[in-house]
């Protein structure tokens, strides 16, 4: 009995030691997170890791009584080279993690399934590293999760469908991996940002799809197809949106150009339909470039700084308005090249602001004006007349 006492006030003094806060299954997923992981050349993150001493005082580990509530791996200061390895599965054990994030480096692998345990979490973000394989379905249980951040990696298949049904969702960010499929809806009404870009995701977008509270939402350089208007006409929040290159078609909502929108990118898709602004459009950045559009441009236009209408099918005179402004160096860039526009208001003699640029070869015209346009409107400077001719909008 004896003995016994002995070895159980040794060990009572050997957890003291090593770590005597945190409970043994979070010491343990420490432990084995740790094997799977090491520094780049030039990081030093994991030298504070002594597991002679306490855990909760390791570079990274935020612990609340004897459990780690945060694990941020890496060092954050910018320039710092990272981690490399894996993710263990054992940070499924950590059950009160709220916050889980790796810096950018060069972490490989999958995204454990083990995730999935991890109910109390409520930020995962592991951005600018080289995951592979699919996102876990299993992440669709975690319904206090609020921000989703797997961006830049290598991640291939389909978004899970029952991420969508997170009621707690503000942040979406899976741009610049290899996700293909359809865009689950999402239904969280505290989703501000949805950031989808440089993927490989196909189908269309249904017009309740996406809650009305998003400000952020890119999709741009994707598959996507069919229509938006009726979609576009409930996210009146919006202070950006991208969504081009893609294949969406049908037109777009005049109210989309009233909503607190400071970059509008809709270039490169299949839009086909006449423009009818609810009012003067005063949207910074607007790209409607390489679409179907046609129809006269409104004045209502005038309002914006930087205007890419080129390659489109617009027709008739440019708006007095928008020369005076462009003139007045309110209109910094206007694009027009490549329309079948048939005249512009605007003296031969009139020089154009040094800050301002004006682009409006391949017209339907003889430019009154010679202007440096971007290498790629090509050297025409007008539309053969053949094609003016049976071009009607």
């Amino acid at each position: 009995m004896r003995f016994l006492l002995l070895m159980f006030l040794f060990h009572v003094i050997v957890i003291q030691q090593c770590g005597a806060m945190l409970h043994p299954i979070d010491f343990l997923a420490l432990q084995a997170i740790r094997k799977t992981l090491n520094d780049l050349p030039g990081s030093n993150f994991f030298s504070s890791w002594d597991f002679t001493s306490d855990p909760c005082s390791f570079a990274g580990v935020y612990c609340a009584g004897d459990k780690v509530i945060a694990l941020n791996l890496g060092d954050p200061r910018a320039g710092s080279p990272g981690l490399t390895g894996r993710l263990n599965p054992a940070i499924g054990k950590l059950s009160a993690l709220a916050e889980f994030t790796v810096v950018p480096g060069k972490v490989f692998g999958v995204l454990p399934e083990s995730f999935s345990q991890l109910n109390n979490l409520r930020f995962l973000g592991v951005s600018r590293n080289f995951l592979s394989g699919r996102i876990p379905a299993g992440l669709g249980k975690l319904r206090r999760l609020q921000t989703l951040d797997l961006s830049f990696n290598q991640l291939t298949g389909n978004i899970p469908w029952a991420i969508g049904t997170l009621p707690a969702l503000n942040n979406v960010i899976l741009c610049h991996n290899h996700l293909s499929g359809s865009v689950p809806p999402f239904v969280s009404l505290r989703l501000t940002r949805l950031d989808l870009k440089h993927n490989a995701l196909s189908g269309s977008l249904l017009p309740m799809s996406l809650p009305s509270s998003l400000q952020y939402l890119s999709m741009s350089s994707n598959q996507l197809t069919g229509p938006v208007d009726h979609l576009l006409t409930r996210l009146n929040r919006l202070n950006y949106l991208d969504l081009s290159i893609n294949r969406f078609t049908g037109c777009i909502p005049g109210n989309l150009f009233r909503f607190p929108i400071a970059n509008l990118q809709l270039q490169r898709n299949q839009f086909t339909s006449r423009i009818y602004p609810a009012g003067l459009v005063t949207i910074p950045v607007v790209d409607l470039s390489f679409n179907r559009f046609y129809g006269e441009i409104s004045p209502l236009f005038s309002g914006v700084q930087i205007l890419y209408m080129n390659n489109n099918r617009f027709m008739g005179q440019v708006p007095g308005i928008m020369v005076d402004r462009l003139l007045s160096a309110s209109i910094h860039v206007l694009y027009l090249q490549h329309n079948f526009l048939t005249g512009i208001a605007i003296n031969p003699a009139a020089e154009i602001p040094v800050r301002s640029s004006l682009c409006l070869q391949y017209n339907c015209m003889v430019l009154p004006v010679q202007t440096p346009c971007p290498l790629k409107a090509g050297k025409q400077k007008s539309r053969p007349t053949a094609q003016c001719g049976q071009w009607k909008g």
